[in-house]
């Protein structure tokens, strides 16, 4: 097996603080900027795997900056460098406390949920008569709670976000507005990869200044879920399972084994060759994302690689 990255423990100059989420460790230094480490830990129904995917951190961080580079026309972002493979750097955001969800297809939770009767999702209607991975009539946004490590994001509506005084009503609508553009482009991007963009999510955060800017991933396998544009109809007429490109395999691996992160169920185990399989996916979710052939760093010692890289643009 590849060496991988599962967790850090740096000490930068002029470190502040570290926060770890799920996939990424952020590194505070001197409250101006943030040095975002994206490991190779593997989360699914929030809750992290045991073994790490080769590769994993390398592809997230390569596809997130590319994609902002994609759109920072439209929208603006926390990026300032990536200096290493596996990180990005930034300035230093406080983060809003919600995911902005936003779905084109009724596909994954929006499927699960319609199944189980539901026809109401984050306070957003859902037409009678849909199957599963149809197209919404247009694209809806149901955000989230971001929960910490270990817990899960919940759903939550418009009405309740604005109710709980999670976010101002004045910067709702602008995180409304950046979500539907970056939306949109996404999916001007996929269709030229012969790919749907099926649904993600974004995150936000406020600068020193007040400036409103996208942060995270974006774009990626982790944070959405890509169908191949050919053969879509057919399938759908059909009723037959869509092709996807997103971690979504990983779920339905996880399902069929009997762990959907509930309470009381065990991560079944995950074989060296299992592993190796996922890291091949994330592979070619980079290539068919990006149209660009992935070039593996060199992982034989990816701590030492990461500290060396992150010094040097610090000094």
């Amino acid at each position: 097996m590849s060496n991988t990255i599962i967790d850090t423990n740096f000490n930068f100059p002029g470190q502040v603080s570290v926060y770890k989420g799920k996939v990424r460790e952020v590194y505070n230094i001197n409250n101006e900027q943030l040095v975002m480490i994206a490991t190779d830990r593997l989360s699914a129904f929030d809750v992290v795997m045991p073994k790490g995917i080769p590769y994993k951190g390398q592809i997230l961080n390569q596809i997130a900056t590319k994609m902002m580079a994609a759109t920072e026309d439209l929208v603006p972002n926390w990026l300032t460098a990536t200096p290493d493979p596996n990180v990005a750097v930034g300035y230093l955001c406080e983060p809003f406390k919600v995911e902005m969800v936003i779905r084109g297809y009724m596909s994954g939770h929006a499927a699960r949920e319609y199944k189980a009767g539901k026809r109401i999702l984050c306070g957003v209607p859902m037409p009678e008569g849909m199957k599963e991975n149809d197209a919404f009539p247009t694209p809806i946004i149901t955000p989230a709670t971001k929960a910490e490590m270990g817990n899960h994001d919940e759903d939550i509506s418009r009405e309740d976000i604005l109710k709980r005084g999670i976010v101002s009503e004045v910067d709702y609508a602008v995180l409304e507005d950046y979500t539907r553009k970056l939306f949109q482009r996404g999916s001007e991007i996929a269709a030229i990869r012969g790919l749907i963009l099926v649904d993600t999510k974004y995150e936000f955060g406020k600068t020193k200044d007040g400036k409103i800017v996208l942060i995270d991933e974006i774009h990626t396998p982790d944070s959405s879920r890509y169908f191949y544009a050919d053969g879509y109809q057919e399938r759908q007429e059909k009723g037959e399972p869509q092709k996807q490109l997103s971690k979504e395999f990983v779920r339905q691996w996880l399902i069929a084994n009997n762990f959907q992160g509930l309470e009381g169920q065990t991560v079944p185990f995950m074989s060296d060759d299992y592993i190796e399989t996922v890291s091949e996916r994330y592979i070619e979710l980079y290539e068919n994302i990006t149209g660009e052939t992935f070039i593996k760093a060199d992982v034989s010692n990816i701590q030492k690689r990461i500290e060396a890289n992150v010094l040097k643009y610090l000094k």
